[in-house]
């Protein structure tokens, strides 16, 4: 009987290398894929790129990889997504931080790269039957609802459904996460089992695919400099001035340059139009407090009524990764939108960030967190 073929997204990070090492423990044909997505000096990534050294990361990283499938004996190929990274992820990531949003880049990677792209390149091209990722997540089959569910990875500090919450019943079908019933500790301790370079490796950080980067100076190459007034929105006065109300995100507390005040500030609103940053004292964070959000561009990943009677139900929700599920009502007003009131105040909810819902283990889907209401 032939084996089921299965192309791993091999990164060169430990996570991914144990994924191929599972799989080859449980019988399948392995084989890994590396992918390369973003281009420096394609992209004018100057401002902010820290690069040090003969080689940059995505190449050691790709040298990495290549030392993995040495050591488990299994074939790799290389492809670049650089061009379709650039359309369906960046390009998105850069216009709504012009809006004063704050996206999530990872999300859109999944679901336009790693979980498209990769996976129609794997099955069509490689004549794989699977595609296998190192997410700590989980995909099962609900026989009585005949539709696939994303579950959550078993250690909390690691699970990463919330990254996958727009992955569709095609894409889950053919993905595989062995990770799902393990914690990290563990996944080291098999790296270590099989001798593989990614074992004490330490993991990726930054901006999915693009890596670490002064953040403010990262965006000046795509977002030029809009000088503006910081206002404490306490007393109207303006306190200081900015490089660009774009550069900032809902609740952030550093980088905000304001000394000499009594006490620390954060940044509570954003007004792009009129190049307004409002900031608001420690000492009254009402401002970061909200009721409820509309989310648009909504995913739901298997149909919500294989689980609720009606378009209005009440499960768990986050707002932001490694937040605690906060519980929630949820109303669907059409096909991708709905609307999620908290049972009590949630601070920093942002608009451009993924509002992502749960039924206990079940990622039920996630959207875009399009406004967030105070009242």
């Amino acid at each position: 009987m032939k084996k089921e073929k299965v192309i791993v997204g091999l990164s060169g990070g430990v996570d991914s290398s144990v994924t191929a090492a599972i799989l080859l423990e449980q019988g399948y044909e392995v084989e890994g894929l590396f992918m390369r997505n973003w281009d420096s000096n394609l992209n004018n990534d100057i401002l902010g790129n820290n690069l040090e050294g003969d080689i940059c990361p995505q190449e050691q990283d790709y040298l990495d990889a290549k030392k993995v499938a040495e050591k488990l004996n299994i074939k790799i190929h290389r492809i670049d997504f650089i061009k379709e990274y650039w359309d369906y992820v960046f390009e998105y990531f850069v216009s709504e931080y012009k809006k004063g949003r704050t996206p999530n880049p990872d999300i859109l990677c999944n679901k336009y790269i790693k979980f498209d792209k990769f996976l129609d390149y794997a099955i069509n091209e490689l004549k794989a039957d699977y595609i296998a990722m190192g997410h700590y997540a989980g995909v099962r089959f609900n026989e009585k609802n005949n539709e696939f569910e994303l579950i959550r990875g078993f250690d909390e500090n690691k699970d990463q459904s919330y990254f996958l919450c727009q992955l569709n019943q095609k894409q889950l079908s053919r993905t595989m996460f062995p990770l799902q019933r393990y914690e990290k500790s563990e996944i080291r301790e098999i790296a270590k089992k099989y001798d593989l370079i990614t074992a004490e490796k330490k993991d990726s950080t930054g901006i999915c695919f693009i890596g670490e980067r002064n953040f403010t100076k990262f965006l000046q190459n795509y977002i030029p400099n809009q000088p503006g007034d910081i206002v404490d929105i306490k007393t109207n006065k303006k306190i200081s001035e900015h490089i660009g109300v774009m550069y900032y995100t809902i609740g952030q507390r550093k980088g905000l340059n304001l000394g000499g005040q009594k006490e620390p500030y954060y940044v509570a609103k954003k007004d792009i139009e009129n190049k307004i940053l409002y900031v608001s004292p420690l000492s009254d964070e009402s401002y970061l407090e909200s009721k409820q959000c509309i989310v648009e561009e909504f995913n739901f990943i298997a149909n919500y009524n294989s689980y609720f009677d009606s378009n209005k139900f009440e499960c768990s929700a986050k707002f932001r990764y490694r937040q605690k599920d906060v519980k929630v009502e949820v109303e669907v007003i059409s096909e991708n939108k709905i609307v999620i009131t908290y049972k009590e105040p949630v601070r920093a909810v942002t608009e451009g960030q993924e509002a992502v819902i749960y039924l206990g283990e079940v990622c039920l889907g996630g959207g875009v967190i399009d406004k967030v209401l105070n009242n």
